[in-house]
C-alpha cells in the first residue's frame, strides 16, 4: 500500500456506515470525524441489539466497533456478523478500543474483523485505517469455523506514511 497523497480526492459521500459504541461521547467524535470526511449516512447504536437490527436490515460500507461494549459483546457481535446472511456480513469491520491488548487484537482478527484502532482515535489514523480497508485486496474466506478477510499476509509492518498505531 503506497501512502496517502495529501492532495488525493476522497468521496465519501455515499459512504454509509455504521458506528457501534457505547460511550455517547465516543459515538459523537467518531460520528463527527466521519461527518468531517464527508460521510453523511451515519447510523450510532449504543446497544447490540440495536446494531443487531440495523446490520440485519441496512446495507453498510463500513463498520466500526469497540469490542468491549457490554462487557465484550462486541467480539460475539463481528462474530454473528460474518456468520450470518445478514446484507453486511462481508462488510468491512474495524474495531476501536481503549484496550490493544495482543490477545485482543488476536481475538478480533479470530473473530473476522479487519482491524483495530486504538482510542483516542485520532482523524488522521481512522482516515489511514479506512483507506487501507479499501486497498486491502485479502480475500473474503469460509475456513472451518473463520468466516473473515484471509489472516495470512506477508508482513510489511504498518501502513506506509503512518506512524504505526
Amino acid at each position: 500500500m503506497s501512502a496517502i497523497d495529501p492532495d488525493a480526492k476522497l468521496n465519501l459521500a455515499k459512504a454509509s456506515i455504521l458506528v457501534i459504541d457505547e460511550s455517547s461521547h465516543s459515538l459523537d467524535v467518531a460520528s463527527q470525524i466521519l461527518r468531517g470526511f464527508g460521510v453523511n449516512a451515519v447510523t450510532r447504536a449504543d446497544v447490540i441489539d440495536d446494531a443487531r437490527k440495523a446490520a440485519s436490515h441496512s446495507t453498510f460500507d463500513l463498520i466500526l466497533i469497540d469490542p468491549a461494549i457490554e462487557d465484550g459483546r462486541g467480539y460475539d457481535f463481528v462474530n454473528d456478523l460474518r456468520h450470518s446472511n445478514w446484507p453486511n456480513c462481508h462488510a468491512p469491520v474495524v474495531l476501536t478500543t481503549g484496550h490493544v491488548r495482543a490477545r485482543d487484537v488476536a481475538r478480533g482478527r479470530d473473530t473476522g474483523a479487519n482491524f483495530v484502532v486504538a482510542k483516542p482515535v485520532s482523524p488522521h489514523v481512522l482516515l489511514q485505517r479506512i483507506m487501507w480497508v479499501a486497498r486491502d485486496k485479502r480475500p473474503f474466506v469460509e475456513v472451518n469455523n473463520y468466516i473473515g478477510p484471509d489472516r495470512r499476509f506477508k508482513f510489511e509492518g504498518p501502513p506506509v506514511g503512518s506512524d504505526g498505531r
